[in-house]
């Protein structure tokens, strides 16, 4: 392992506590944000996974490119489970279609363990998310009517998110190699 992620570490866990009190600062304005303990916790949890997730990747390599990789696919699969439970991308957060994009995070997970986290593999296990995402996407489009706009708009997102993290593990593979 190498060094830890730095000052980046601590602008990374400031941002998340700042994130988590968020909600409670608007809560105290409107009324349209309603927050229940059970809502913190979940998003508290979710901000812990995700920071402590980019602090092992931080660790993995000096490169800044790997370590964007790292911070841009952890930013999606953050925002893929966050939109997922808070509203759903197909119908609703309640609606177990969405469970397919479950698939694209695992197909990460399993990819990451099996390249064991080196660069090049993990520009290939990330475009793998990304025709997974658009698979999934494809899916939902031909399978349900409602909300064709978001379900491209959001598949199109996620996927351009997938290919720049392949894109920057890519570089960051080159630039170890002209070492």
């Amino acid at each position: 392992m190498k060094k830890g992620s730095g000052r980046w570490g601590f602008v990374v866990w400031s941002g998340a506590a700042c994130l988590l009190l968020l909600p409670l600062v608007a809560m105290q304005f409107t009324r349209d944000v309603n927050w229940t303990l059970l809502d913190f916790a979940v998003f508290g949890t979710m901000l812990l996974c995700a920071c402590s997730a980019y602090e092992l990747g931080a660790r993995m390599s000096h490169n800044t490119a790997y370590r964007a990789a790292v911070g841009v696919a952890i930013v999606a699969a953050f925002f893929l489970v966050w939109i997922n439970l808070a509203v759903g991308i197909i119908g609703s957060e309640h609606d177990r279609a969405n469970l397919m994009f479950a698939g694209v995070l695992t197909v990460g997970i399993i990819g990451a363990l099996i390249v064991r986290f080196q660069p090049r593999g993990m520009a290939r296990v990330l475009v793998a998310m990304a025709i997974t995402q658009a698979l999934v996407g494809g899916i939902a489009l031909a399978a349900f009517t409602a909300e064709p706009g978001v379900i491209a708009g959001l598949t199109g997102v996620f996927v351009a998110l997938w290919l720049a993290s392949a894109w920057l593990f890519a570089r960051s593979a080159s630039m170890t190699a002209a070492i």
